[in-house]
């Protein structure tokens, strides 16, 4: 898709995700529970994406490519060595701040 206000319906029914690697797309594919293979643009100056795709790879939560190894990752790929993404902690990052800000 170029733009869909909201993928949640795709997602829910989705048996493998294909995704760039905005942080957005991924952790929204990743906390639903859905293998995800990132492809990674590497034609962006600054790419951000490239840096979150190989962290989330490193961490087993995600295969990475790019466009012209799309093919052979969906030929060798085994879903079954990704490991789940933990879900977030909100309370942490608000504890955190509260102490940053002297609320505590």
């Amino acid at each position: 898709f170029r733009f869909k206000d909201s993928l949640a319906e795709d997602l829910r029914s989705a048996d493998l995700v294909i995704s760039h690697a905005g942080a957005g797309s991924c952790l929204e594919t990743l906390e639903k529970g859905k293998p995800l293979i990132v492809v990674i643009n590497d034609k962006l100056m600054d790419n951000h994406q490239l840096e979150l795709a190989r962290q989330l790879h490193r961490d087993g939560h995600v295969l990475c490519c790019n466009c012209s190894t799309l093919v052979e990752t969906l030929r060798l790929m085994d879903l079954s060595t990704l490991k789940p993404f933990p879900p977030g902690q909100p309370e942490k990052f608000a504890l955190f701040l509260d102490k940053v800000f002297g609320f505590q």
